[in-house]
This record gives C-alpha cells, sequence and structure tokens, in this order.
C-alpha cells in the first residue's frame, strides 16, 4: 500500500495524477520563490500566505492558498513526500475527485481552525501539513471503523507514523499544531462520506487492460514474491527512518 512498485516517474503520473500535479504545484512554487527572487513571485507568494490580517480583511482565498506554500526546501520536501507517501493508495481507492476534495476539504477547514482559535492579526502560516494528518485522519478512520480495507501491517505503520508526528508537532517549535491537530479531525469526519463505495487499494488495478484490450504489464514483475514480502516487512521501519533523517536535518537547516 505505501511501497512504490511504479517503473518510472511517468507511471507514477499516469497512476496518481492528482497528487503528481499538487507535488509539482509544490516544487515550481518552491523554486519561483527560492530559486527566482523576482518581486512579482515574491508579491504572488506574500498573497498565497494565511495571513490572519489579510482574512481579517476579507481575503479568505488565503484559507486555500497556504496548502501550497512552503518554508524552505526541506519543508517542501517533506510534506511532498509525506503525500507521494502516502496519497496514492487513497487516490486509487477514492477516485481523482473524491480525493482532490477530501484533501483540500481537511486543509481548508484546519486553517479555518486556526484562524479561530488563533485569530492573531499577526499570526502567519504556510504548508500542506493541515491537508497531510487530514490523509492520516482518513487511514486512522479506515483502521477503526473499515478494516477490510487496510492490512493490518499497514494499519501499523499508518498508527506508528501519525503517533510519531502527532509528537513531533508539539515538542518542536515553529510547527502550526492546530492545523496538525483539526486537518486530521477534518479527514476523520470526512473519511466516511468520501469512503463510500471505496474499495481496498491493489497494485493490480493500476495495470488493468486497456480499451485496446491489450496487457499493459510484464506480470513476472510480481514473481519475486520473497523479496516484496521482505520489503513489506522492513517497510515500517525504512520509513521511520527516512522520517527520522529528515526531522534532523530539518532542525538544524
Amino acid at each position: 500500500m505505501f511501497i512504490r512498485n511504479e517503473k518510472s516517474i511517468k507511471e507514477f503520473i499516469q497512476f496518481y495524477p492528482v497528487v503528481s500535479v499538487i507535488v509539482i504545484i509544490h516544487i515550481v512554487i518552491w523554486f519561483l520563490h527560492t530559486l527566482l527572487p523576482i518581486p512579482f513571485f515574491e508579491q504572488l507568494y506574500d498573497l498565497g500566505k494565511g495571513s490572519h490580517f489579510g482574512i481579517h480583511n476579507g481575503e479568505y482565498w488565503r484559507f486555500i492558498t497556504p496548502i501550497f506554500l512552503h518554508a524552505g526546501f526541506t519543508h517542501m520536501l517533506f510534506n511532498s513526500f509525506s503525500l507521494v507517501l502516502f496519497g496514492p493508495a487513497l487516490e486509487q481507492m477514492l477516485g481523482k475527485v473524491k480525493f482532490l476534495f477530501a484533501y483540500l476539504g481537511a486543509g481548508i477547514l484546519a486553517n479555518i481552525a486556526t484562524f479561530i482559535l488563533n485569530p492573531s492579526f499577526g499570526y502567519v502560516h504556510v504548508g500542506a501539513s493541515g491537508a497531510i494528518f487530514g490523509l492520516f485522519g482518513m487511514y486512522v478512520f479506515m483502521v477503526a471503523f473499515r478494516k477490510h480495507l487496510i492490512d493490518s501491517q499497514n494499519a501499523q505503520i499508518v498508527m506508528v507514523i501519525f503517533i510519531i508526528g502527532m509528537i513531533m508537532t508539539f515538542i518542536r517549535p515553529g510547527i502550526n499544531q492546530y492545523a496538525h491537530v483539526f486537518g486530521f479531525i477534518a479527514g476523520f469526519l470526512l473519511a466516511p462520506i468520501v469512503l463510500i463505495k471505496a474499495r481496498p487499494y491493489s497494485p493490480w488495478r493500476n495495470y488493468r487492460y486497456r480499451d485496446d484490450q491489450e496487457i499493459q504489464f510484464n506480470p513476472n514483475r510480481w514473481k519475486k514474491k520473497r523479496h516484496v514480502k521482505k520489503l513489506r516487512q522492513n517497510a515500517l521501519w525504512i520509513i521511520i527512518g527516512i522520517l527520522v533523517v529528515i526531522g534532523l536535518i530539518s532542525k538544524f537547516l
């Protein structure tokens, strides 16, 4: 479920277009804002920040636009990595429209909660963390109430990463705690709506017959069952290790 089996970036984009477009937006905005410090891009970035002063003055688009902005390369990389890791399975299970609705819905509700609970005129925030934690909320809902949609091993991975994320939320400075907590709550509450008629994730579903009735995948690539099983057994510790390394790097950058 969280092990990527796609043979190329092109294939990943083909299978998960919504996740891919969001990540591309992350990268493009970071590139334009950070590596091309042109005043026009700076102004656009400022217009997109979650500025509570601006929201108090009726700039309600700031509930949406901060989801796509980040405060540096590591911030962008971490959120994009999280989306690539946890987004594809949900995009397949929900479909493109419902996945986009759930992702943006969780992010927007997290930003609204941030504004209501911390209405300080000077508060400014950016980042996709609220939407990312919304994905966790949907997975935790599956673990609790839709066990047929997620196997026990992937449920364990989700819960461990979620707990680590929540712990870091409250021990690291400079994090929008409201967005993390209420993004998770929003995702949990949206889950029973968007999971209607959802089916468990399956990598095989990506390689169905096309309209021309030609098989689009090589069945031999699935023969190494032992190797795949071993990867899945180690997936939990691989993911935790990567997150710890990224977290440590971001702490000193």
